[in-house]
């Protein structure tokens, strides 16, 4: 691998820190990342199950002002305010989750690169964009500029 000359200090590769734990602290970071997915969908379960639960309110008042009361009061009573799963709703789901596994992971990966890479993130990333990036391209710098990026076509050094 390549060490990023051109990172900051804050991506740059501790001195002696070598090629598989870079790839390995990489490895877990993304493991981590798709972690964070999976997060984001749980929210997004949890809203799409309300939201279905509080639309049987309307389910409900329909089902009696047509007559159907007996089915009416079945999903009134059968269904609205069920767990999703044993002694759960949704939000305890996401409550016991949050305090377990994602808590557990979070805590490894920031113990793994505290331990390994002096609490650097993303240098297996950053290692990458100095192999693949074109020194002095526009749009291939190293790091930001302190200002917006200048519109103005770049011209050719004399």
């Amino acid at each position: 691998m390549i060490p990023c000359v051109e990172a900051s200090d804050e991506h740059r590769r501790p001195e002696g820190l070598d090629d598989t734990t870079v790839v390995g602290l990489g490895k877990l970071t993304e493991a981590l990342e798709r972690v964070e997915r999976a997060r984001g969908h749980l929210f997004e379960f949890h809203q799409l199950i309300g939201g279905a639960d509080a639309k049987l309110d309307e389910v409900v008042e329909k089902l009696n002002r047509a007559g159907h009361h007996a089915l009416a009061d079945r999903i009134e009573t059968e269904l609205i305010g069920m767990n999703v799963l044993q002694g759960r709703w949704t939000f305890q789901v996401l409550e016991e989750f949050d305090g377990g596994y994602y808590a557990k992971f979070r805590e490894l990966e920031s113990t793994a690169r505290d331990e390994l890479a002096s609490g650097r993130q993303h240098i297996y990333e950053a290692e990458m964009k100095e192999r693949r990036r074109t020194p002095g391209a526009p749009g291939h710098e190293a790091r930001p500029s302190l200002g917006p990026p200048d519109p103005r076509p770049r011209a050719d050094p004399p």
